[in-house]
């Protein structure tokens, strides 16, 4: 299988000095938050958001070098996802983030809301000093969609009347909105016409959308050590996902098990059995195939490149995680 590492040799040089600039974007004025961010920036993630900021620029500035701009901009969408996840795992209360403790297990709640909101807030003013109002546009949608998705998560807790539309909704707004829209907007920097850019809004779409349906489908087939936080973890939430949903079409006791919030002994292991003996696990994985094969038609007008090859290989990748 294809590591993410291998897969972005391309642009590892753009991601090396990537994350030395987010230490000091952070600053060390306030020696705890930076201590937080450091934390963060440290943690061996796979760094796909700002890696295809990079794929995507160089992609469309083919014999040019990027700019700044773009390197900014990437900058900013990894602080904008980091800074999510730090609220998320408030909100979640998980102990994890990739096998790491979080920043509120380490540092407590108090500072792990107020380093979130510090890096939302810093990544805010170096987008407005980018001084181009189309990508300040898309990048503050995604900081909308983010709340948005995370409030309707809080709202559906257990529901198992939503239906699969609702949480693709929700995905794209919790993930994929991030994507698409940073995709986008390195398009824009690099001056493409209007529907080359929205065909690239629409690759990064479809990507998150498939790679969020395959983390739900981890969350029951993988292990503790691979997924960096107990297995089972969103449905123990009450955070219904693909692989439920599906299951619960067939599963009719499972709705019981999930409406009483796992309130009983063994009401959480009886579910899990549920699903993995449903259909559930494998139409979601069709539906993240569904949705790679859309992203990777996105890229036809995309003039032949390195980086294009990487973006149609990161298709295959996102679904190779399963296996």
């Amino acid at each position: 299988m294809t590591s993410a590492t291998s897969l972005f040799s391309p642009v590892e040089a753009d991601l090396q000095v990537l994350t030395e600039n987010l230490k000091n974007l952070i600053g060390a004025r306030h020696p705890v938050l930076y201590a937080a961010a450091e934390h963060l920036f440290g943690a061996k993630g796979k760094r796909v958001r700002p890696a295809i900021v990079f794929l995507v620029s160089r992609a469309t500035m083919l014999d040019q070098e990027i700019t700044l701009r773009h390197r900014r901009l990437a900058e900013i969408t990894e602080m904008i996802h980091t800074a999510s996840l730090v609220h998320d795992d408030v909100v979640d209360e998980s102990e994890l983030r990739r096998g790491v403790p979080t920043v509120h297990s380490s540092f407590g709640n108090r500072i792990a809301v107020l380093a979130g909101d510090f890096l939302f807030a810093q990544s805010s003013w170096y987008l407005a000093n980018l001084d181009n109002l189309e990508v300040v546009k898309l990048l503050s949608q995604v900081i909308m969609d983010l709340a948005e998705g995370e409030i309707q998560q809080g709202l559906n807790r257990f529901a198992t009347s939503l239906s699969i539309n609702e949480y693709l909704e929700k995905s794209y707004y919790k993930t994929a909105s991030l994507l698409a829209n940073s995709a986008k907007a390195a398009a824009t920097l690099s001056e493409t016409s209007t529907a080359l850019a929205d065909d690239l809004f629409h690759y990064g779409r479809h990507i998150g959308l498939a790679f969020q349906i395959i983390d739900d489908i981890l969350d029951f087939t993988g292990s503790t050590e691979a997924l960096g936080k107990p297995a089972g973890s969103d449905l123990k939430s009450g955070n219904l996902t693909a692989p439920v949903l599906y299951a619960l079409e067939e599963k009719p006791y499972l709705e019981a098990l999930i409406e009483r919030e796992f309130a009983q002994p063994g009401d959480l292991e009886q579910a899990l059995t549920l699903i993995r003996d449903s259909q559930g696990i494998e139409r979601s994985r069709a539906l993240a195939t569904h949705h790679t094969r859309a992203a990777i038609e996105h890229l036809a007008d995309l003039p032949p490149s390195e980086s294009r090859q990487v973006l149609v290989k990161l298709a295959d990748y996102v679904l190779s995680r399963l296996y």
